[in-house]
C-alpha cells in the first residue's frame, strides 16, 4: 500500500487522485491521505505568511515522519532548496503551463477597459500585466477556483488569471476566455508540472514511480527552478520562465525563456543549451538577468 498526502483542496484532490489513478494502473494499492497546511487554513496574502512552502512543510513532515509515502505538490508551490531526507521521486509529463483570463461577457486581455478590476494574488503577474501598459487595476485574492471565479462572476471583479493547468484537471477550461501568450505573461517557474515528493531512501517507492516520470519535462523545470533559486527568490516573487525541449541545428536542446519584474519595468531574456544540463542553462539565464538590473 502506497500512502499518498494530499491537501484537501479541490484541485490538490484531483492532482493526487491522478497521480493514484496512475500507479493503481500499474498494480499498485494507493490510499490519499489528508493533510491540511498552512496555506490552507491562513488566508492571508502568501508573502505575508511565509510565501514559499505554505502549501508543502506538512506534507513534508508527514513524509519525514514515515505517515504517508508519497506527496503529490504543484511544482511552482515547492520550495527551490532541498530537503534532507527527501527526494522528488518522479516529474510526469507537464499540463500546459500557460496563465488563462477568465473575464466577463467573454472578454480578452485586449478588449478589458482601462481601469478594468482584475484579480490576482501573484506580484509576477501583477508585474507583467502592468508592463502591457493597459491600464489595468490589479487587486491582491486569494482563495481557491471557486472563490476566484466567483468574485467575476459576482461582479466584484473584471476579471481574474489563473493557471490554465489547473482549471484543465478541474474539467473547467470551459470558462476561460483567453489563454495567455508568454509573450505576454510569462509562468511561474514550474507551473503545470506535479513533483510527487517521497524519502530518498525507499527504494519501493522510488521503483513505483519510475514509470510515471517524463524527461522533458523534469529537464524543463529544472532549468526554470534552477533560475529561481540562483536568483534567490521564492514562489512569491516576480519571476516568470518557461523552458522547452525543441529541436535545434544539432539535436534536441532546452530553450528557457526568463522575466524579472523591477520597479521600473520587466526584464526578460532567454538562452539555450543542452538538454541534460538543464542547471547550467538555469543559472546562466539568472546571472544574465542580474546583470541587466
Amino acid at each position: 500500500m502506497i500512502r499518498l498526502g494530499t491537501r484537501r483542496s479541490a484541485l490538490a484532490t484531483a492532482q493526487a487522485t491522478w497521480v493514484a489513478d496512475q500507479l493503481r494502473a500499474l498494480g499498485h494499492e494507493v490510499e490519499l491521505v489528508p493533510i491540511v497546511t498552512t496555506g490552507d487554513v491562513n488566508k492571508a496574502p502568501l508573502e505575508q505568511i511565509g510565501g514559499t512552502g505554505v502549501f508543502v512543510s506538512a506534507l513534508r513532515d508527514a513524509l519525514l515522519a514515515g505517515e504517508i509515502d508519497i506527496a503529490v505538490h504543484s511544482l511552482k508551490d515547492l520550495p527551490t532548496a532541498p530537503v534532507d531526507g527527501l527526494t522528488i521521486g518522479a516529474v510526469p509529463v507537464r499540463e500546459d503551463p500557460r496563465d488563462v483570463l477568465v473575464a466577463r461577457d467573454g472578454l480578452t486581455l485586449g478588449e478589458l477597459q482601462a481601469g478594468a478590476l482584475v484579480g490576482t494574488g501573484s506580484p509576477r503577474r501583477v508585474a507583467q500585466l502592468d508592463a502591457l501598459g493597459l491600464g489595468l487595476e490589479c487587486t491582491g485574492i486569494r482563495g481557491n477556483v471557486d472563490t476566484r471565479i466567483g468574485l467575476v462572476a459576482d461582479g466584484k471583479l473584471d476579471a481574474v488569471v489563473l493557471a490554465r493547468a489547473g482549471l484543465s484537471r478541474l474539467g473547467r477550461l470551459a470558462e476561460v476566455t483567453e489563454t495567455l501568450d508568454p509573450i505576454q505573461v510569462l509562468p511561474a517557474p514550474g507551473q503545470g508540472a506535479l513533483g510527487i515528493e517521497c524519502r530518498a531512501d525507499d527504494a519501493e517507492v522510488l521503483a513505483a514511480l519510475a514509470p510515471l516520470e517524463d524527461a522533458a519535462t523534469r529537464a524543463a523545470v529544472t532549468a526554470e527552478r534552477q533560475m529561481l533559486a540562483t536568483l534567490e527568490a521564492g514562489c512569491t516573487a516576480p519571476v516568470g520562465a518557461l523552458a522547452e525541449v525543441v529541436e535545434g541545428e544539432d539535436g534536441p536542446e532546452l530553450w528557457l525563456r526568463g522575466a524579472l519584474g523591477q520597479e521600473d519595468g520587466v526584464r526578460r531574456l532567454s538562452a539555450n543549451g543542452p538538454v541534460d544540463d538543464p542547471v547550467s542553462l538555469g543559472k546562466a539565464l539568472a546571472n544574465e538577468l542580474l546583470e541587466r538590473i
